[in-house]
Order: structure tokens, then C-alpha cells, then sequence
């Protein structure tokens, strides 16, 4: 097996290949004045079996772009297999017509995907469960809740002083249907964190996420936010928690707010003031995406959370981090799916 990374992300695809206690097999990208692309592999590939590590944020048409090309050349080299690892799928928001008159962006992209030779596709946390059936070649659809479950065990055992201590022991989750979770979260000696937490999704979207984050940890209560975005503006307000819910919890003081990405962070921003004003004192964060676009770290610092954790699915360079953001990485679960 040899692997390959584009530019987007190529942090992700040295853990990979230290993973696998290999090199990144090279290749030639050369950008010229204009900005077009010409892409060469170097080394032999014919009869091997190749993956090609590349997401598509920031700058999703060049990243596509850049995919197609070495998807391309890796075929033409006579590569056996070309495996895509693309842990954020660029313009899966994309996946139906809102409007009258609008293209289905993401449609675009899967057939030219498979028009390129593409055999199968690795990714993390689509927008929306249905759009694995977009495709007509194999499509791994990870996701990153039970990184996110380990990581909240390990907070409940008292490795971020902000939380309460733990109580009880977690059960063992089950494997949800409908989502390939991956890797095995753990359970032996594990606390529950204690009843004042609750998880939230920031938005009625995201409440099977949340139902399955739940039952990683032992049906921890959960709640949705209900809000509104005008689809032209992109604005966001946070109406209201559901409250009606059986799941709300009036003396739930912690709040886990849990979302698939995080781009301007008005979502989150929205949502935590929401959480304040219903007597929650203190919010987590986790979302798999960091799309990190606009004035996103000046609104999340200055946010009323006191951290905010993401996965590597897009790489975040030193001047993209802030004081309140810990990454998480994604690279083991990737090769138990190669």
C-alpha cells in the first residue's frame, strides 16, 4: 500500500503513514502563474494498491481539484485500487435544491470522483446520513463520537479541573446502526460524569447525533436547541431550548454541546449565551469539522466556553489556533478502515 497526501492536509497523512510505519510515497505538484495544477507520481504504482489523504477546507475547488488530478494520474500509472481519504467532504450542505433554480453541488463532485477512477471513499460525519447513497462505489462513513466519548471520560476522571467529579461507572455502548462509529471507547473503571451535565445538539439537525453520543455514555441526558438561519444571510438565531423534552434536566449545570462543524462559531456562540440564560454555568464544546472561516477566533475565544475540542479532519495550522481549542486526531481510527 502507498500513500499519497494532497496539500490540504498533509499533518494528517504523515500520522497516517507513521501509523503504518511508513513513508508518504511522492509526488509533483506544480501550481503555475495562473493557478492551474499538474500533478505527477513519482514512483512505481502499478499492481499497488493506493490511498490519497486529502480534505477540501479551506479552498474546496482547488483541494477537488488537486484530488481529481492525482485520483488521475494514479489510475493512468496503473495503480490497483485508489482509495480517497477525505475526512470533510466539501459541499455536502450541498446535497439537495433549497431554492428553485440552484445545482446540487454535491452530485457534481461524486460523479466526477467515480468519472476519475476513484474505487472507494473514506470520511467522517457527513451533513446528512443520506448522502452515502449518492454514491455507487463503496463509501466508509466514520465518525468521531467515540473519540469524543473517551475524551469526555477522561474529563469525568478529572483531567479538566472545570469539570465535576465523576460518580459511577459507564456501560458499554452499543454500535449504532445507522452510523459506523469507530474504534471501541474503553469502559473499564470509567466514572459517569455527575447528573448536573446534559448534552446538547446546537440545532433539531443534530439530535441522532447526539442520541447516539448518548448512549456511549450511559444515556447521559440530552437536549436540542431550536433555532432558525435565513438561508440567503446565513444568520442564526437560537430561539429556544427544547424544554419540553423528558430529557431536560432543570438542575443541569455543565452543558456538552455537540455539533458535525463549526465555521463562523455564531452557532456555538449562539447556543452557549442560550445555555447561560437557562442556568447553565459552564459549556464544553466538541465538533468533528473545523471549517474555521470569518471572524471565527475572535467569536469563540471571547465566547462564554471554557474549551472547545475538534478533530484533525481539517488540519488547523498554528496562526488558526487559539487559547480555548485542543485537537483531536483521527489518524488511528483512518487505518483500522484501509
Amino acid at each position: 500500500m502507498k500513500i499519497y497526501s494532497g496539500s490540504s492536509n498533509q499533518s494528517l497523512a504523515e500520522k497516517i503513514a507513521e501509523e503504518l510505519k511508513t513513508n508518504l510515497s511522492p509526488l509533483e505538484i506544480v501550481i503555475f502563474p495562473d493557478g492551474e495544477r499538474r500533478v505527477r507520481v513519482i514512483d512505481r504504482v502499478i499492481g499497488q494498491d493506493a490511498v490519497v489523504v486529502q480534505s477540501t477546507s479551506p479552498n474546496p475547488d482547488t483541494h477537488y481539484m488537486e484530488l481529481f488530478f492525482i485520483v488521475d494520474a494514479l489510475k493512468r500509472s496503473g495503480a490497483k485500487s485508489v482509495t480517497a481519504v477525505v475526512p470533510f467532504l466539501g459541499y455536502q450542505r450541498q446535497d439537495h435544491i433549497f431554492r428553485d433554480g440552484e445545482a446540487v453541488s454535491l452530485e457534481v463532485i461524486i460523479e466526477t470522483l467515480e468519472s476519475v477512477g476513484m474505487d472507494k471513499l473514506i470520511t467522517f460525519d457527513l451533513h446528512s446520513i443520506k448522502i452515502p447513497e449518492l454514491f455507487k462505489i463503496p463509501i466508509v462513513h466514520l465518525s468521531a463520537l467515540p473519540i469524543f466519548a473517551e475524551k469526555i471520560k477522561e474529563i469525568a476522571r478529572g483531567s479538566v479541573r472545570s469539570f465535576p467529579p465523576a460518580s459511577a461507572p459507564l456501560a458499554s455502548p452499543s454500535e449504532p446502526d445507522a452510523m459506523r462509529a469507530v474504534g471501541s471507547p474503553s469502559t473499564s473503571a470509567t466514572p459517569r460524569l455527575s447528573n448536573d451535565t446534559i448534552l446538547v445538539s446546537p440545532d433539531m439537525g443534530g439530535i441522532r447525533r447526539i442520541k447516539i453520543l448518548s448512549e456511549m455514555l450511559s444515556d447521559m441526558p440530552y437536549v436540542s436547541i431550536v433555532k432558525d438561519r435565513d438561508l440567503e444571510t446565513g444568520d442564526i438565531e437560537s430561539n429556544k431550548i427544547d424544554t419540553d423534552s423528558s430529557q431536560w434536566k432543570k438542575e443541569a449545570k455543565t452543558a456538552i454541546i455537540v455539533d458535525d462543524m463549526i465555521s463562523t462559531g455564531r452557532t456555538i456562540a449562539s447556543a452557549v449565551d442560550l445555555l447561560i440564560k437557562n442556568g447553565i454555568e459552564e459549556n464544553l464544546v466538541f465538533a468533528t469539522h473545523p471549517v474555521f472561516s470569518n471572524d471565527y477566533k475572535n467569536i469563540l475565544q471571547n465566547s462564554k466556553t471554557s474549551k472547545i475540542f475538534v478533530t484533525d479532519t481539517i488540519d488547523v495550522p498554528k496562526d488558526k489556533k487559539f487559547e480555548k481549542l485542543e485537537v483531536l486526531s483521527i489518524a488511528p481510527e483512518i487505518i483500522k478502515n484501509l
